[in-house]
């Protein structure tokens, strides 16, 4: 892993939805979506995966990225009182300043990512637990990580476009993410490729494009219980 670029190569950039994202200097891509990074976070990877509903959810997470979609994944937790576990995979980890820049609309869950961000910039992986669930942030490339078998209840594919960074949307990191899903999981990623949709279906997904906020389509692929 390679040091991160200055804080101040990073671009701000204000989505429709009045929350900020930032636009990575290397990928020249935003992290989240021009039309809205909280609207994003909620409603394609918290409620496309149903993760709002579930009693005790397991995220596995492939782009931790400005930690948006965990800080609304856990706001949502802790106002029903459901207990998170979510592991997240980052191989390119922003530097602090540019992280603690991205404002997003949370109260419940701010103590916690003050936590995270004492703990940053991570040397290592790192594990934060407490009473509303655990964090484990894990430094590595997806493309060859070993997921846990089994254990996600939700999959929030989140890495940068196929056409910049090609390489987590690849055959074999799809393999280990269906593996790694319960029966009934849900996979949601804001790509609609042929290519990354057709990996998935042999991956052993059900495939389907849905309705985007903003974006036309977005992709929820589902492990089918048996």
């Amino acid at each position: 892993m390679s040091d991160p670029p200055p804080a101040a190569h990073f671009r701000p950039l204000l989505t429709d939805d009045g929350s900020s994202t930032l636009i990575h200097p290397v990928f020249n891509e935003a992290y989240s979506s021009k039309h809205g990074a909280w609207m994003q976070a909620r409603e394609l990877y918290l409620k496309l995966t149903q993760t709002h509903l579930h009693p005790a959810p397991r995220v596995l997470e492939v782009g931790f990225g400005l930690g948006v979609n965990f800080r609304a994944t856990l706001e949502d937790c802790l106002s029903r009182g459901a207990r998170i576990e979510y592991l997240s995979y980052e191989l390119f980890p922003a530097p602090l300043e540019a992280l603690s820049s991205v404002q997003v609309p949370t109260s419940a869950a701010q103590e916690v990512w003050e936590q995270v961000l004492r703990l940053w910039p991570p040397a290592s992986s790192f594990v934060l637990d407490g009473g509303w669930g655990r964090l484990e942030l894990r430094l590595e490339d997806a493309t060859r990580a070993e997921f846990r078998p089994g254990w996600a209840t939700a999959v929030y594919f989140d890495p940068f476009s196929p056409d910049v960074n090609p390489e987590p949307w690849g055959l074999e990191t799809l393999k280990a993410a269906y593996a790694a899903c319960q029966d009934g999981a849900t996979l949601a990623t804001y790509s609609v490729q042929g290519q990354f949709r057709r990996a998935l279906v042999e991956a052993g997904f059900k495939v389907q494009k849905v309705p985007g906020v903003g974006k036309k389509q977005w992709t929820m692929a589902r492990k089918s219980g048996r």
